[in-house]
């Protein structure tokens, strides 16, 4: 609705105004009222009614001076003069006013709904055509942000001031759904974390690039609560079931310092989302540290040797139900993939080649032994339809525990030294019970159970245990920095790692070498 003010200093003028004619049918509603000149300026150029309706002769100031006034100080909308006067010379000055509308009273009800009718009319052409402006803008930035993702734009072509890009500091991260079989992605990770304005310059911008929802955020501060945000998460491990996080997967870029460098912290971001497939159980967010390098003597390649290497080592463990050296093969092969440089249909179709080979040779060597393995079709689908390598692999599992059940199971005793053996030489790794269950054929949730039977100390206890003794063995016979042993006993938060230590030491990392260097 349009808004209008009306300045007179009867009140019976005021009250009349308001119902000559229907207000609300034109588009418009009486948004305030004054009875002298000043009351009406100061209104006016507090409120910036769209139209405002002046008595020419007010107490005070007079119509006129305060439509002169008024101009003066920026007012841009419609004023109409309401005068007892005729006269040629006041409907002069008022125009000099800027003044298009010269009602003479009494107020006739047809030329007062002409002209506020002609005022709507002009007032919504203007909106219309401000709103078309400011999309055909919307869009030419859009298309400008984009090329600059993509490393096509000419930076030394743009004004950065103009395009709110002109900051100190860059990262790219590109979110979607978590849960890939979601109709909708119901959170915004700008909402999230609580990302607001600052002095008219946005502290990020968010863009829809090839199906993808992109964020670029901008300036130290913003770089800084974002990570925050993922320091936050990695110390809870994985977000509660149900929280906005547990419905978002998040890559990110490294942080970059110039406009023309924001392509790379997006090709990083991209790289990783198309990578995807390696993410850990219930894993939710990705950085440009987990990229492979790309030196060719890292990278891994699929071919039939390899293919055959694995199926003969794995056919071995199998036969002689060593489930620690099953594990710890499929481990190995996990990380070899994530170097491959083939793509993801490739692995999935590599994967499905040793999965058959396996199962052929199996068949031959006990074709006396009934084995329920799935029809081939049923394989190919399956390892096919899954998102996630770790999936593969747990459907690896569950068929090699059947195999060995079938050709002959050890003891449940000879199972958790497996477990153990597993565990003291897989520490740094992010070990989980609910992860590692699987790959002996157990429910995580038994497993705890019996692990705490046998060992006599629940599993993730163990696992610190194991982490800290071989953190006190580095801190003693090396020179590396508190953080980098944390990392590779298997910590990926340094105040983490200094909470454990010193849960079961007694004294920091830091403390415990100072002791062991005077000893």
């Amino acid at each position: 609705m349009h808004t209008v003010f009306i300045a007179d200093d009867e009140l019976i003028i005021r009250q009349g105004l308001q119902c000559v004619i229907e207000w609300n049918d034109l588009g418009f509603e009486i948004a305030g009222e004054a009875a002298n000149g000043e009351e009406a300026l100061k209104f006016i150029l507090s409120q910036q009614p769209d139209v405002a309706m002046l008595d020419i002769r007010m107490p005070g100031l007079n119509g006129l001076e305060v439509a002169k006034r008024a101009r003066d100080k920026g007012y841009q909308g419609y004023i109409i003069i309401l005068s007892g006067f005729s006269e040629f010379r006041y409907a002069q000055e008022a125009i000099r006013h800027g003044v298009k509308y010269y009602l003479t009273k009494p107020i006739d009800e047809n030329e007062l709904t002409q002209a506020i009718t002609e005022i709507g009319n002009a007032l919504s052409k203007k909106a219309n055509e401000k709103e078309n402006m400011e999309q055909y803008r919307d869009r030419t930035r859009n298309i400008i942000l984009c090329d600059i993702l993509k490393g096509e734009a000419n930076i030394s072509s743009l004004n950065l001031t103009e395009l709110c890009l002109d900051s100190d500091a860059y990262q790219v991260v590109i979110y979607e759904k978590y849960n890939l079989d979601a109709e909708e992605m119901p959170y915004l990770f700008s909402d999230l974390l609580n990302m607001t304005q600052n002095d008219n310059m946005y502290a990020y911008e968010t863009l829809d690039l090839d199906s993808n929802q992109v964020l670029l955020l901008k300036g130290n501060a913003i770089l800084s609560q974002f990570q925050n945000f993922l320091e936050r998460y990695e110390r809870e491990e994985k977000p509660q079931s149900n929280s906005p996080l547990d419905s978002l997967f998040i890559t990110y870029g490294r942080t970059v310092e110039r406009v023309e460098d924001i392509s790379i912290s997006y090709g990083e971001a991209l790289r990783l989302l198309r990578r995807r497939f390696f993410c850990e159980y219930k894993q939710h967010t990705i950085g440009y540290l987990d990229l492979p390098t790309d030196e060719t003597s890292h990278v891994f390649e699929l071919n039939d040797e390899v293919l055959q290497n694995y199926r003969e080592k794995l056919v071995g463990f199998l036969q002689t139900s060593m489930r620690n050296h099953v594990a710890e093969t499929l481990n190995e092969l996990e990380k070899n993939l994530y170097r491959c440089k083939e793509g993801i249909p490739q692995i999935k179709l590599f994967l499905t080649d040793l999965y058959l080979s396996i199962k052929e040779k199996i068949s031959h060597l006990y074709h006396n032994t009934d084995i329920s393995f799935p029809g081939n079709a049923d394989i190919i689908k399956q390892i096919d339809e899954k998102y996630y390598l770790y999936q593969i692999v747990l459907f690896f599992t569950e068929q090699f525990e059947m195999i060995m059940l079938s050709i002959g199971s050890p003891s449940s005793s000879g199972v958790m030294e497996d477990i153990i053996h597993y565990i003291e030489h897989n520490y740094m790794d992010n070990i989980k019970l609910e992860t590692i269950a699987p790959l002996f054929g157990y429910n995580s949730s038994y497993l705890g159970k019996i692990f705490t039977k046998k060992v006599g100390i629940g599993f993730n206890v163990f696992v610190d245990q194991i982490r800290i003794n071989h953190s006190k063995d580095l801190l003693t016979k090396t020179e590396l920095k508190v953080y980098e042993i944390a990392e590779q006993v298997g910590y990926r938060n340094v105040d983490y790692f200094h909470t454990k230590f010193k849960k079961y030491v007694n004294l920091s990392p830091a403390e415990y070498r100072r002791k062991m260097q005077k000893n």
